[in-house]
């Protein structure tokens, strides 16, 4: 049970055995996607609170939306609808009028609450009060929030720094990222994990010595303007679904959009955007030209193969495809990967990707007569044990022909969490560089550590050893989130405290440290007004670098709840004293006065009160884009040559990869909707080529155990439905985070220590239960 308004809502849990299953959709968006974001935002917060934070969303008056990070124009007028269904959603989730107060706590013990899906405690509502649990206690219960901070000083104080460790979830917005890095490094510890390390830390290990950024190089309107675009890896349907729009404008502009992945997503087939009667009533637009279903983790391959066609083409007509210019005077490693590039094994290339040689020559034909080209690409491509030198031979591609500093042409990793990014740029880094560091020691008068901390692998193996006394989550859910649950969750369990920012219930408080606290935060959508100087606004960095302002106007749903700031505030006051070097509660007051700090440690964030209040925010510099420069130890961009690799499963067994639902986001379920790969009221299914299913020996809709083997080691995840679905050969799929306890926490990316979520080798058993 939950409360809203003070009547009892009936909570509803997750039942395996009232899923239906129909035939993929083969387009997304359209009339249905505008009923659903409506029906789940009146379901959630009513009318008022819907209609008046909805039209608010990616507006330059508004709230960020707290979903993706796909952009928004700084070019000219913006929609007055900026919003996709899924935001809807998860603005819905934050604005709900349910909530979970002390007597939600009270009736529900532990042992019941470790029953519960992460639906069902989501579905629970908004935390009202600062609630504890004790060691040897059955129940959280409430406790004064001066109370709390006292205990989690004393805690801190009674161990050493490297043994407290501070997750953060990429919604975090920018200033709170800042104070929360700066509270650890005055601590002294690195111990800084955040959700990056799980999805596109791969990305920035990859482009950080190949290019001198671990960021994308183009804008909004690149997109719009590119003569070809990849989308590689990655279902902007469900997880951003703006960006179709993007693709579309691409292409009614002359441009073409290749897809490569292992499933025909609907998004990547067509879009009707609810903003056009063409997307209202019609069959809406096309958004890619090409789809190319390569298997799980042959990309690398497939990027192999177009490097030797292109070579070829300009060996046949010298300076037509390469870009001779640019390849002298700003890269190094031309003639090494050439030489590497030069013969190519066409049977291997077809047994890592299951496609075609003429498919691919194809797809070369098109990258040669291209003049600005464009790879996006997400998490099919970066939780790969080889996802650092896949995302290498990309950037070959893009070094060819000079895909560097023009207009529409660059990398495009895209990025999930609304602030992923800017928590990385505003110092959420175990792997900080001396420049930041100097930097914060001069700003503040600290010491800061110069010694590496845990990712989020390495803080859950940490856990596990009994290395941790203290961990702090601010937002998220690291039980969920991270891979071999029942792992992760001893880890937690093993913990002297946990403490969680969070504004709902999940998982983590459920598999708490000995003792625990949660601290309910004010939300995005919330006005945050108890400050001297009245109202504050906060900012995040969108995935093309962008920074600007998210204010929320409404009211929250409790009295007790505090804002992210001041939390962290009150944490360093109890931690520090009220004599520490740093002026906590001047940074807590005024979030003006963080950001005269960060633009002072932060570099391209100089005068950021002033920038962060134009219309549209301001852009970060990004030398790649802006000057077609590399910030890199060489001064020059870098050719990569690596050997080729590709999963190749043991005999019985084939490759699964975990993926997101529609109603879903990272650990977060809106509801039991998967509508565009039609799964509805249940999540415990497989999708498995019909060819591979009759192989099997099961049958569609039979219900199995799914058992994966990593280094001879076994795991298993019981009850799942298979279900015959049109994906690659040898590859099947499940969502996650039902699928992570199949994925051996050694199972990472090589070099960024990724979770290898797209890399597991599974077979099925009949079920046993």
């Amino acid at each position: 049970m939950s409360e809203i308004h003070g009547r009892v809502v009936k909570l509803h849990d997750i039942n395996e055995d009232d899923i239906e299953v129909s035939q993929p959709k083969t387009s997304a968006a359209g009339l249905k996607a505008v009923g659903v974001a409506f029906e789940r935002g009146l379901q959630q917060g009513g009318v008022s609170r819907t209609v008046r934070s909805m039209f608010r969303i990616n507006q330059p008056d508004g709230v960020d939306c707290p979903g993706c990070a796909w952009p928004e124009s700084i070019t000219g007028d913006r929609k007055k609808v900026e919003f996709c269904e899924n935001g809807a959603k998860a603005l819905a989730e934050e604005n709900t009028l349910r909530i979970a107060t002390p007597d939600w706590w009270a009736a529900h013990p532990i042992s019941e609450l470790e029953q519960k899906t992460e639906y069902w405690l989501g579905q629970s509502g908004r935390i009202t009060h600062p609630m504890i649990i004790r060691e040897g206690d059955t129940h959280y219960s409430p406790i004064p929030w001066d109370e709390a901070f006292t205990i989690i000083g004393e805690h801190v104080r009674a161990t050493t720094a490297d043994r407290c460790t501070f997750y953060t979830s990429g919604r975090t917005p920018n200033e709170t990222a800042f104070m929360y890095q700066l509270l650890a490094r005055s601590l002294g510890t690195n111990n800084l994990p955040d959700c990056s390390n799980m999805c596109h830390e791969s990305s920035g290990v990859a482009l950080n010595p190949t290019i001198g950024i671990g960021k994308g190089t183009v804008s909004l309107e690149d997109l719009e303007q590119a003569e070809l675009i990849f989308v590689v890896g990655q279902n902007p349907g469900t997880n951003h679904p703006r960006m179709l729009g993007s693709l579309v404008e691409c292409r009614k502009n002359g441009g073409k959009v290749v897809a490569v992945n292992p499933l025909p997503e609907a998004g990547l087939l067509r879009f009707k955007d609810p903003q056009t009667p063409k997307g209202l009533i019609g069959d809406g637009e096309r958004t890619s030209d090409e789809f190319l279903q390569i298997k799980v983790g042959g990309d690398q391959a497939l990027f192999q193969a177009l490097g030797h066609l292109l070579l070829q083409k300009e060996a046949e007509a010298p300076g037509s495809v390469v870009d001779r210019d640019f390849v002298a005077s700003s890269t190094e490693g031309f003639e090494a990967y050439a030489a590497a590039r030069a013969n190519l094994d066409w049977d291997e290339i077809h047994n890592a990707t299951g496609l075609e040689r003429k498919e691919i020559e194809h797809i070369a034909d098109l990258l040669a007569a291209s003049k600005a080209t464009i790879f996006c690409w997400a998490l099919g491509i970066t939780q790969q044990p080889h996802s650092v030198d896949t995302i290498k031979e990309i950037v070959n591609l893009l070094l060819l022909q000079g895909n560097f500093g023009k207009p529409g042409a660059g990398a495009c990793p895209v990025r999930g969490h609304s602030n992923v990014q800017g928590d990385r740029t505003f110092g959420i880094w175990e792997k900080p560089t001396e420049d930041l560091l100097t930097r914060i020691d001069t700003e503040f008068g600290i010491t800061s550590p110069r010694h590496h901390g845990y990712d989020s692998t390495e803080a859950m193996e940490a856990m596990h050893r009994g290395d941790v006394d203290v961990f702090v989550s601010l937002g998220g859910n690291l039980a969920l989130a991270n891979s071999d649950t029942e792992f992760m969750e001893a880890g937690l369990k093993n913990t002297g405290l946990t403490v969680h920012i969070s504004t709902k219930p999940n998982r983590s408080h459920v598999v708490h440290g000995k003792t625990s606290i949660i601290l309910p935060t004010l939300g995005r959508t919330d006005i945050d007004d108890k400050h001297p100087g009245g109202a504050q606004f906060l900012s995040v960095e969108n995935s093309m670098s962008v920074v600007s302002r998210t204010q929320g106007r409404l009211k929250p749903v409790s009295d007790h709840l505090l804002a992210e700031p001041v939390i962290i505030a009150r944490m360093a006051h109890s931690i520090f004293g009220p004599e520490h070097t740093v002026d906590w509660k001047a940074m807590a007051d005024d979030y003006d006065v963080i950001r005269d700090h960060c633009s002072r440690v932060i570099p391209g964030t100089e005068d950021f009160n002033a920038r962060v209040r134009a219309e549209f925010g301001f852009v970060l510099p990004n030398p790649p884009r802006d000057r077609r420069s590399f910030a890199n130890l060489q001064g020059r961009a870098q050719f990569s040559v690596r050997d080729l690799e590709y999963l190749t499963p043991p005999a019985g067994h084939l490759v699964l990869q975990t993926l997101r639902s529609h109603d879903q986001y990272n650990t977060t379920f809106y509801g039991l909707d998967d509508r565009y790969r039609g799964i509805k009221n249940g999540r415990r299914v497989i999708l498995i080529h019909p060819e591979d299913l009759r192989e099997t020996g099961f049958a569609d809709g039979d219900v199995v155990d799914v058992v994966s083997v990593f280094r001879g080691e076994e795991r298993r995840a019981d009850k799942f439905r298979l279900v015959a679905y049109p994906t690659a050969r040898g590859c099947v799929a499940a969502y996650y985070p039902e699928a992570n306890p199949l994925v051996h926490r050694e199972l990472v990316a090589r070099e960024s220590n990724t979770p290898g979520f797209k890399a597991v080798m599974v077979r099925f058993e009949a079920s046993s239960q």
